[in-house]
């Protein structure tokens, strides 16, 4: 029986593996050293009489009994995850864990406080949040609740509509007063830009704009700072400066050119429609948040 048990551990190591095709990077996500996956896929292979990756030097790819594996037990991780779930939650109940992923910054503006006072209204329940740029499958994943800022929400999940918000450009008084204030999208090309790594077209209402600058990073808040010490203009959501922007810290520019208004939604499995604490969240979330737009 020990032995059955191993064999389907094995077996979902595999099919972390097949799906990253990357001992690296599914190690990573595991939490598990490199070698001790490897060495457990070796094994499964021994136990099954069959290879089920063709690995090369640069490569990893499923072998024809590989793939027929990994459609079996993909299948067999979902009904898992999906059992979990229904076990989990329940109408009424307020026990267990609430697993919620979200943006790094829109975590720390707007959830951080609501998911402590949730918790403390109901000591029995733990809130796991997950705070990351990472877009889940909540199919595949062990996530509840998923906050994402997207245009396509994905089809197979219940998607609401929590808030929208612009993609602003600002910089602060003392960069304008030394470089000026632009009028027009064309004079971007006369400013430094801060930008966010590997981003350098700006979207706007009638098209993207070619920004240049002599910084470019992959974190928002250092960004803000960058601006708010005088180094250029940037370009951020609108709730990441408001309030440097109500207190004169920072100043909006080119507003009349922004372009359409960014939409967060909370995104969860559909057989969690029922689900008493992620009802209950939802509507603290909903209540915690600025004034509906």
């Amino acid at each position: 029986m020990v032995r059955e048990h191993k064999k389907v551990e094995r077996l979902m190591l595999f099919v972390e593996v097949a799906e990253s095709l990357s001992f690296s990077r599914a190690a990573e996500a595991l939490g598990v050293s490199r070698g001790y996956l490897s060495e457990q896929i070796r094994r499964l292979e021994m136990e099954l009489g069959a290879t089920l990756l063709i690995r090369s030097t640069r490569s990893v790819r499923l072998s024809e009994e590989g793939l027929s594996v990994y459609r079996h037990m993909s299948k067999v991780r979902g009904s898992l995850v999906d059992l979990e779930r229904e076990l989990a939650h329940s109408p009424e109940g307020f026990s267990g864990e609430l697993r919620i992923t979200a943006p790094v910054l829109f975590a720390e503006r707007f959830l951080l406080d609501v998911c402590h006072e949730f918790q403390r209204e109901h000591p029995q329940l733990r809130v796991h949040l997950d705070v990351s740029y990472t877009s889940h499958d909540l199919g595949r994943d062990r996530f509840d609740l998923a906050f994402r800022s997207t245009q396509a929400p994905p089809h197979n999940m219940v998607a609401r509509s929590l808030w929208k918000y612009p993609a602003i450009c600002c910089a602060a008084p003392e960069y304008l007063a030394s470089y000026g204030q632009p009028t027009g999208l064309q004079q971007l090309a006369e400013h430094d830009c801060l930008l966010f790594a590997g981003h350098d077209r700006w979207s706007f209402k009638n098209g993207e704009v070619a920004v240049t600058g002599g910084m470019a990073v992959n974190d928002h808040r250092l960004l803000k700072q960058l601006a708010m010490e005088g180094r250029g203009i940037v370009r951020v959501a609108e709730y990441l400066v408001d309030r440097e922007l109500a207190d004169g810290r920072l100043v909006r520019l080119l507003q009349d050119e922004e372009s359409d208004w960014r939409v967060i939604y909370m995104i969860y499995p559909p057989r969690l429609r029922e689900s008493g604490k992620l009802k209950a969240f939802i509507g603290a979330v909903r209540q915690a948040m600025p004034t509906h737009r």
